[in-house]
């Protein structure tokens, strides 16, 4: 009896692992990034508060121009889950209100990491959030999430 209530245990505990892992690993690690040019140093609250449209610029300056992700992009959900700490819903609800009471505009929307890279590429206050994977060698990682 004490064997079949160990093996239930390893049974459960195998179970449990393999289901935090598999989470894990389809959760994408999210770049953020800026032109090579830009020196500025950025805090996660920094970032956020630039996406949100509570911070222009950039420290050193520069007007920072957001580049989020279009909605139909996991790093899209994963930014906003763990950078701005809100559901993609309650980010999209912010920003419709805003729009609404003309108070702030939404960051520009692009279709693809490769479009990101190559407008932060063009447009040296332009900021923006990728794959990791998808990191080139044409743009600064100022962060990774």
């Amino acid at each position: 009896m004490f064997t079949q209530f160990k093996n239930k245990q390893r049974i459960i505990v195998t179970t449990v692992l393999v289901g935090i892992l598999s989470t894990y690993s389809v959760s994408a690690k999210i770049a953020v990034i800026v032109n090579l040019d830009n020196n500025s140093v950025l805090d996660k609250t920094s970032i956020e508060r630039i996406f949100m449209g509570k911070m222009k610029k950039f420290p050193n300056g520069q007007v920072a121009l957001p580049m989020n992700a279009s909605k139909n992009m996991n790093s899209r959900d994963e930014f906003n889950k763990f950078v701005i700490g809100r559901s993609s819903s309650q980010v999209n609800a912010y920003w419709s209100k805003l729009i609404f009471t003309g108070k702030g505009s939404m960051p520009t929307e692009l279709a693809s990491d490769a479009e990101i890279i190559s407008t932060i590429l063009s447009n040296q206050g332009a900021i923006g959030y990728i794959d990791s994977a998808s990191i080139t060698s044409d743009v600064k990682v100022i962060a990774k999430f």
